[in-house]
C-alpha cells in the first residue's frame, strides 16, 4: 500500500487535510441525514395526528359535505372511517411510530382505546386507488399531496375510548430527497478548492526550498564541494536554515581541505625518511637483519599507503567513468593468475557502471587479498540484482566468528592478533574497501558460508553498487 501513498512532504500533508476534510464533511452529511430523516419523520408523525385530531366528523359515506370540491376530495384520500382494523393480514404494526404518535394524541386530551401505525405501498390500499381512480374519473384531478401508486404510504388507525368506529389517517411517505444533500457536495468541493488549494500554495513555499535543501545536502555529501550553494528562500525559518547549511559547509569543506594539507605534509615527511633509511640498510652487513630490517621499512610504507588512501577515499579527485564492471573485475583476477594464485572467476554479466576504476581497482584486490590470506580457492562473480551490481567473493576456509563480522569492518582491526603482514597487514583492507564501496553509493557486507549441517565452510563479501 506504501507505494500508492505520496512520498513527498507536500503530498502527504495535502492527503491529511484532504483525508480530514472528507471525514469531517462525510460526518456532516450523516449528522444532516440523520437530523432530515428526523424532520421528515416527525413531519410524518404529526400530520397523522393533525388529521386525527381535527377530523371534523364528515360522513363521506352519506354524501355530506362538498365531495365535488378539490379539498373534500383530498380529505377523502387522507381520512376514512371503518368498522374493523385497518391492519391486512401479514402486515406488522411499527411500534416506534406508534408509540410517538401515542404521546402526540394523549397531549391533546384524546383517551385512546386502541391505535395502529404501519408503512403500506400505495397500490395495495384498497380505499386510496378507489379515491385516486374516481378523482381522475371526474377530470378535476388534484393531487398536491403526491400520492404516487409505486410509493408507499403510512397509514394510523385510531379508536378512541367509548366509540365502535376507527379513524384512519393516511399521508403518502415521500421518496428520496438527494437535492437537500446537493448543498454538502458544493460544499465539501468549494471547501477542497479553496483549503486544500490554499494550503498547497502555502506548503509549495516551504517545501521547494526544503525540497531544493535536501538535494543540495545529497550533493554536498557526494562530493564535498561548496560550489553551487543555495540563495536562502521562502518563510524566515526556511531562509535562516539555509543559511545556517551553507555556514556549515565552508566550515566542513574548510576541515577537510585542511585535513588534505595535513595528510599530505605527513605523508611527505615520513616517506622522506623511510626512503633514507631503505639507502642506509644496504650497509649492513647481516644480510638476514637487513632484510628484516627492508620489511619493517616496507611495512611501515604500505600502512602508510593505506591510511592517506582512507583519509583521501571521501574526497576523490579522479571522476566517475562508465566502466564495464564484468571486465575491470576480469582484469584483477588475471592480476592474481599471473602471479599463480588460486583465485577461479566466476559467473559474470555484463553491466556499465559509472566508476571511479582506480579506486575500484583497489577494494577489489583488497577483498581478494583478504580471501586469499585467510582462506582459499576464491571465486569471483559479477551477477545483477534488481536495480544493483553485485560483485560476490566467496572463499573456503574458517570464515569470522558471527559476532566479530561487524567488528571487522573497522579500521585496524584483524583477526590475527599480530599485525605483521605475513599474517594479515595493520587491519585496514575491508575498511579502505567499505569506504570505496560508500563512495560509490554502495554497501560491503560479509557473510560466513554454511553447508546442510550448519557449519561454516568459508566466507562471502558482497560489493553491492547501484546500477545507473
Amino acid at each position: 500500500m506504501r507505494r500508492f501513498l505520496p512520498r513527498s512532504l507536500l503530498g502527504q500533508m495535502l492527503l491529511s487535510v484532504a483525508l480530514a476534510l472528507l471525514a469531517a464533511q462525510t460526518l456532516s452529511g450523516v449528522l444532516l441525514f440523520r437530523a432530515e430523516q428526523q424532520r421528515r419523520e416527525n413531519g410524518l408523525i404529526n400530520a397523522l395526528a393533525f388529521q386525527l385530531v381535527a377530523d371534523p366528523r364528515v360522513d363521506y359515506r352519506t354524501g355530506n359535505g362538498d365531495a365535488a370540491h378539490p379539498e373534500s376530495q383530498r380529505r377523502r384520500l387522507r381520512i376514512e372511517r371503518v368498522l374493523q382494523s385497518p391492519i391486512i393480514t401479514g402486515e406488522m404494526q411499527d411500534e416506534a411510530r406508534a408509540e410517538r404518535l401515542r404521546g402526540l394524541l394523549t397531549d391533546q386530551g384524546i383517551e385512546i382505546q386502541d391505535l395502529v401505525v404501519l408503512a403500506r405501498p400505495v397500490a395495495k390500499d384498497s380505499y386510496i386507488m378507489r379515491g385516486l381512480t374516481r378523482m381522475r374519473s371526474r377530470n378535476n384531478f388534484d393531487n398536491r399531496d403526491g400520492w404516487d401508486p409505486q410509493g408507499e404510504m403510512l397509514l394510523a388507525g385510531l379508536k378512541r375510548a367509548g366509540e365502535e368506529e376507527w379513524l384512519v389517517a393516511r399521508v403518502p411517505l415521500p421518496g428520496a430527497e438527494p437535492r437537500r444533500f446537493s448543498g454538502v457536495i458544493l460544499q465539501t468541493l468549494v471547501l477542497y478548492i479553496v483549503l486544500v488549494g490554499g494550503l498547497a500554495f502555502l506548503l509549495r513555499r516551504i517545501t521547494r526550498p526544503l525540497a531544493a535543501l535536501a538535494d543540495r545536502v545529497e550533493k554536498f555529501g557526494e562530493t564535498q564541494e561548496i560550489s553551487g550553494q543555495l540563495e536562502p528562500s521562502g518563510p524566515e525559518d526556511m531562509r535562516r536554515l539555509i543559511t545556517a547549511h551553507n555556514a556549515m559547509e565552508s566550515r566542513i569543506s574548510a576541515l577537510l581541505s585542511e585535513k588534505d594539507v595535513m595528510l599530505g605534509a605527513i605523508g611527505h615527511d615520513l616517506k622522506t625518511p623511510l626512503a633514507a633509511l631503505r639507502v642506509r640498510i644496504e650497509s649492513v652487513e647481516d644480510d638476514t637483519e637487513r632484510e628484516r630490517m627492508a620489511a619493517s621499512i616496507e611495512d611501515i610504507t604500505r600502512s602508510l599507503d593505506d591510511i592517506l588512501s582512507l583519509a583521501r577515499v571521501g574526497r576523490p579527485s579522479d571522476p566517475l567513468e562508465r566502466t564495464e564492471l564484468s571486465a575491470l573485475v576480469a582484469s584483477v583476477v588475471e592480476e592474481y593468475e599471473d602471479m599463480g594464485d588460486d583465485v577461479v572467476l566466476g559467473d559474470s554479466s555484463r553491466m556499465a557502471l559509472r566508476l571511479r576504476a582506480t579506486w575500484m581497482r583497489r577494494a577489489l584486490r583488497n577483498l581478494i587479498g583478504n580471501s586469499l590470506r585467510y582462506g582459499a580457492k576464491p571465486v569471483v562473480s559479477v551477477m545483477r540484482d534488481d536495480d544493483h551490481a553485485l560483485v560476490r567473493i566467496e572463499d573456503t576456509g574458517p570464515g569470522i566468528p558471527t559476532g566479530e563480522i561487524s567488528a571487522m569492518m573497522e579500521p585496524f582491526t584483524r583477526g590475527e592478533a599480530s599485525r605483521n603482514r605475513e599474517t594479515g597487514g595493520a587491519g585496514l583492507g575491508l575498511t579502505l574497501a567499505r569506504a570505496i564501496a560508500e563512495q560509490h553509493g554502495g554497501t560491503l557486507t560479509l557473510a560466513n558460508r554454511l553447508d546442510d549441517s550448519g557449519k561454516v565452510i568459508g566466507l562471502v563479501a558482497e560489493l553491492r553498487l547501484p546500477l545507473d
